[in-house]
This record gives C-alpha cells, sequence and structure tokens, in this order.
C-alpha cells in the first residue's frame, strides 16, 4: 500500500479503520512534512521581494533544506507503515507451545526494534526542519510570519508523536542497551526541539499582536 499516494480524504479514511497500519508514526511523518512544507511557503513568498533582499541568499539555503526534509518525511510515512507490518504480524503469532511462545517472543523483540527505527528518523528529520524554523521567523515576509508559526506546531506534534511510538515499543523490549542508546539520541531532540518550537511560535505571536 503506497499511502502517499492517496488523496487526503483515503488517507484519513484509512488511518480512521482498524487497520493497523498507517497509525500514530505514519501521521507524525505527514504533519512533519505538512509543517516543513508550510516553511518552504514563507521562503517562497519572500523570496524576490525587495525589502528582504538581504535575506535572498539564506532563505534559498532554507529553501533548499526544507524541500529535502519535506520529501524524506514523506517516505517516511510509507516507510513506518512498512516497518510496523511485521511486528503486527508477531503479536498474533500462536503461543500454544513452549517452541511457539519462544518464537513469538523472538519475532516480537525483532519487530519492536524495527518499529522504532522510522519514529526515531522522524524526531531526528522533524528537529532539523524546527531548527530551519527557528532560522526562517526573522528573516521573512510578516505577512507570511504566521505560517511559521503553523509550520512549528505540525512539527512540535510531529516530533512528540514520534516520541511516543518509540516509547511504547521500547517499553517491552528487553535489550537495556539498545532502550539507554535510543534514549540516548531522542530525549535532547526531543527537549530542545520543543523548547525551540514554544519561542519560535511566542516570537510569531509578538509579530502578529
Amino acid at each position: 500500500m503506497n499511502l502517499t499516494d492517496k488523496s487526503c480524504v483515503e488517507f484519513t479514511e484509512i488511518l480512521a479503520s482498524k487497520s493497523p497500519v498507517p497509525g500514530g508514526g505514519a501521521a507524525s511523518a505527514l504533519v512533519g512534512a505538512v509543517g516543513t512544507a508550510l516553511g518552504s511557503m514563507v521562503c517562497n513568498l519572500t523570496i524576490g521581494k525587495k525589502k528582504y533582499a538581504e535575506f535572498e541568499g539564506k532563505l534559498n539555503d532554507i529553501l533548499s533544506r526544507a524541500e529535502k526534509l519535506q520529501e524524506d518525511l514523506m517516505k517516511m510515512v510509507n516507510e513506518d507503515a512498512k516497518y510496523f507490518l511485521p511486528l503486527s504480524k508477531a503479536y498474533s503469532m500462536p503461543k500454544d507451545t513452549e517452541e511457539q511462545i519462544i518464537s513469538k517472543e523472538q519475532a516480537l523483540q525483532r519487530g519492536l526494534k524495527d518499529a522504532c527505527k522510522i519514529p526515531v528518523s522522524i524526531i531526528e528529520l522533524s528537529y532539523e526542519s524546527i531548527k530551519i524554523h527557528e532560522d526562517l521567523v526573522d528573516n521573512c515576509s510578516k505577512l507570511a510570519i504566521s505560517d511559521v508559526g503553523v509550520g512549528v506546531q505540525c512539527l512540535k506534534a510531529a516530533i512528540i508523536g514520534a516520541e511516543l511510538n518509540v516509547m511504547i515499543n521500547i517499553k517491552l523490549i528487553k535489550d537495556e542497551d539498545y532502550i539507554n542508546k535510543i534514549k540516548d539520541k531522542i530525549e535532547p531532540l526531543v527537549k530542545d526541539g520543543i523548547k525551540i518550537c514554544d519561542d519560535v511560535y511566542n516570537k510569531v505571536l509578538k509579530s502578529i499582536l
């Protein structure tokens, strides 16, 4: 199933169904892509305006980075679904015999780790996009600055949503070294990302009030 080829209506209908995919991870990736796209839009609305000519070089750089991040986050929509399916199947494996119990547990542990991979990437990509919005808020058209605020709110939802998808999986993982490694990687990004989103949003509010 290629989720990114679906219309908005089709995607939300599948999301609302009892199908195991897409879920919160794919939704987080999509929201992150939307937030990033808003940053790109603000760049495109600002570039070429004489009033902001001094920022044009920086804005072109931001736009280039944002376009790549948007593309990568959209890929994560399908990737998250692909990596979660084996875990979904592992949960439904039989456990009537000792051999089946062992086999199921092994599949679950593999599946849980695989299911963490894409949400971790979503956190990393969303954090990069949040940093872009941090650069953008002071260098863009004030007529479009509200969209920077909407963008960081989307990205804040994306980074928190992806973190939740990681946390629910590592809760059941027995490999403590793996758990610590993942936490060390994502916790600083989520904490700093949320702070930057709040700071940027407050700048936007001050600009429009």
